[in-house]
């Protein structure tokens, strides 16, 4: 029976903080969902089928991960889809009590479901997709911290507002 996990989030935008976890969890399940929140109340900047279309734009060299969008509890998700874990990044003792906290209603909803913990490499340790739009919206290189095709849409976005250009290394 092929293990299937869910990597639920936001994603607005993915950053190779996520890739990385992605890349992880990939070792380790047979096939892995990166599942994406349509959470209209956190107010993203890309919709939910641009932020699963700039996911999906990172997924090629994983043979055994997709992506799609969703609404409602991740318990539900992942009994639709036969999960067994639902992996959480960790990037600093921060995320842990957020997470810890989500990782026990998660347990009371369905025992049978993992969380699994993956620490971000050193190197992503302080990215996040919230900062990545700060420092973007302010003109500095993001490139370090976002695939391509994300830095692009970003690019993209703050054009079509009249903002000044995402900064550009020459």
């Amino acid at each position: 029976m092929a293990r299937t996990c869910i990597y639920p989030g936001t994603f607005d935008p993915v950053t190779y903080g996520h890739i990385d976890v992605i890349a992880r969890a990939s070792r380790l399940f047979d096939h892995i969902v990166v599942a994406v929140a349509e959470n209209p109340g956190k107010c993203p900047l890309f919709t939910v089928d641009e932020r699963v279309g700039l996911i999906q734009g990172n997924l090629e060299q994983f043979g055994n991960v997709t992506a799609t969008r969703f609404s409602g509890l991740t318990i539900d998700l992942a009994k639709k889809l036969g999960a067994c874990a639902l992996i959480r990044g960790l990037r600093a003792l921060t995320d842990f009590e957020f997470e810890f906290q989500m990782a026990l209603m998660n347990r009371h909803l369905d025992p049978d479901l993992e969380t699994i913990f993956v620490m971000t490499k050193d190197a992503y340790s302080y990215t996040s997709s919230r900062l990545v739009k700060q420092v973007s919206h302010y003109g500095a290189d993001i490139k370090q911290f976002v695939p391509p095709n994300v830095y692009q849409a970003l690019k993209n976005r703050k054009t079509k507002s009249g903002q000044a250009d995402v900064h550009e290394d020459h």
